[in-house]
């Protein structure tokens, strides 16, 4: 595996345990071996954030994530480091008591925890309580620890992941560290990038531990992050260009008083590279669009009928935003179905399309949050983010489309089972208009000739990383056309 393909694969548990059995089994690494390569990257992760801490706290499980955290423990007291342990239990078996046993006999001493133990001060705490083989909530004296370590308020250095987080899926069922840092093992485990997990743990760091590529052989990624590969996605334009050959897109909504939603699908179509946009939306709003933004081609639509002639024109349609779901909506909604057009479903497209399923042309998008995600799959809100990943994939095999499951790591899935995850945006982005924004992206660059499963993981790309520019160090008050500048920006840059 190159080494690229390494820090863009995520796995899942099984996939993680079986990719480390095959370093033992297949590669000849020992299993002490790499836990003392994981203390030693660990350590050296410490040292280089905190360079200044002399005083360590520990927090160690009876398993290897606990055996990791008490050889990190050795490492700093022969630096010359104070330490502080406290174990969920006395040692137990294996290259963990190993570990204990090197811990103690590097002079370290161990405090059995009970209800009542006290988090002693420390400049920066291990946490090595729970790996992946945590398959439940934390309780019992595991949570008051781990409750009384937040409390406490202190930097947090989380082994492999937080404890209590499910590597899965990125939910935390009960007590889960906040750490400030986490180094992970060998490979990413895919819930470290999404739902609760971008609020547990910190700056992300992977140690691969000079663990062979061999042993990834067999074992196909289950999902993938977006990184800057995405810039091969567009080439540069050729000088002899017209307008034409970058696609012209149809936005359709824009219900009494939502007007604001169609201009900023608009606009973000036009400013990420469609040669030509075309919004069609209550006559009432035509004015207001021509005034604020005149290079969009804004059309007054009564009814479902005059909607012939623009869908013909159009090479791809983005219907949705604002439109609501009253007589009018539905009656655009089924006309635009009707066109075999390639088609980007947001917003209220979405909840008609959960409330009468129905069969959609090939490379269609559907871009829900996790609200409309629920209608889409007849389920509640809590059953989506308890499993973002299975969620995705199921609403794309069922509506054979490309899906966008927006939120804190956006999932973009296939219906043929691929999943990518975006490391990027902030929670600045929690505000209205964003989703429109976004709707517009994948429609332009759909426009431009990119397949559905390209135009959904470049959109979303770009939308996080112009937030991030936006937003900057002041994400509370961040509005969807601060993007506008960044995401043209962007959309150039990622173009060689």
């Amino acid at each position: 595996m190159p080494a690229h393909a390494r820090t863009i694969s995520l796995y899942t548990t099984e996939q993680v345990r079986r990719i480390d059995r095959n370093a033992i089994e297949r590669c000849g690494i020992a299993g002490f071996d790499l836990m003392q390569r994981a203390a030693a990257a660990a350590f050296a992760c410490l040292r280089r954030r905190w360079p200044h801490a002399t005083h360590i706290g520990l927090l160690a499980g009876s398993g290897n994530n606990g055996g990791d955290a008490f050889l990190l423990g050795a490492l700093a007291l022969q630096a010359g480091m104070r330490v502080n342990a406290i174990a969920l239990t006395p040692a137990s078996s294996g290259d963990a008591a190993r570990a204990h046993e090197a811990f103690s006999a590097a002079g370290g001493r161990i405090l059995i925890a009970d209800a009542d133990t006290a988090v002693a001060d420390a400049d920066v705490f291990v946490d090595g309580l729970f790996g992946t083989g945590l398959a439940r909530p934390v309780v019992g004296v595991a949570a008051t620890l781990i409750d009384k370590l937040n409390a406490a308020q202190r930097r947090v250095l989380a082994l492999d992941l937080p404890s209590g987080l499910d590597a899965n899926t990125g939910a935390c069922p009960g007590a889960t560290v906040r750490a400030d840092a986490t180094i992970s093992f060998i490979a990413w485990k895919r819930g470290l990038f999404t739902n609760d997990a971008v609020d547990h743990c910190g700056v992300l760091e992977l140690a691969s531990l000079n663990v062979p590529a061999a042993a990834c052989n067999g074992i196909v990624a289950d999902a993938q992050l977006l990184d800057d590969s995405l810039s091969d996605l567009l080439v540069s334009r050729c000088g002899n260009s017209n307008k034409s050959r970058f696609g012209h897109v149809l936005i359709i909504g824009g219900d009494h008083g939502m007007a604001g939603a169609v201009r900023l699908a608009g606009e973000s179509a036009l400013r990420c590279g469609a040669g030509l946009v075309s919004v069609a939306t209550r006559p009432g709003h035509v004015t207001a669009l021509n005034a604020a933004r005149p290079e969009l081609m804004a059309h007054g639509i009564d009814d479902a009928n005059e909607l012939t002639a623009l869908i013909e024109r159009a090479s791809i349609i983005a219907i949705g935003p604002g439109m609501g779901q009253g007589e009018w909506g539905h009656g655009l909604f089924d006309a635009a179905l009707g066109s075999a057009k390639p088609l980007v479903l947001d917003a209220d497209a979405l909840n008609l399309l959960a409330k009468a399923p129905r069969r959609l042309p090939a490379q269609t998008v559907l871009t829900p949050h996790p609200g409309e995600a629920a209608r889409l799959l007849g389920c509640d809100i809590a059953t989506v983010q308890r499993d973002r990943f299975a969620a995705v994939r199921t609403i794309a095999a069922r509506y054979n489309a490309v899906v966008v499951l927006k939120g804190a790591g956006s999932l973009i899935g296939d219906p043929h089972g691929p999943v990518a995850v975006c490391p990027w945006g902030n929670p600045g982005m929690a505000s209205g208009g964003m989703g429109d924004l976004l709707t517009g992206v994948v429609a332009a660059l759909r426009a431009q000739g990119l397949s559905a499963w390209d135009a959904a993981r470049f959109a979303v790309g770009l939308h996080a990383r112009a937030g991030d520019a936006a937003a900057d160090a002041s994400p509370r008050g961040l509005i969807a056309s601060d993007l506008f500048a960044p995401l043209r920006e962007l959309v150039n840059g990622f173009v060689r």
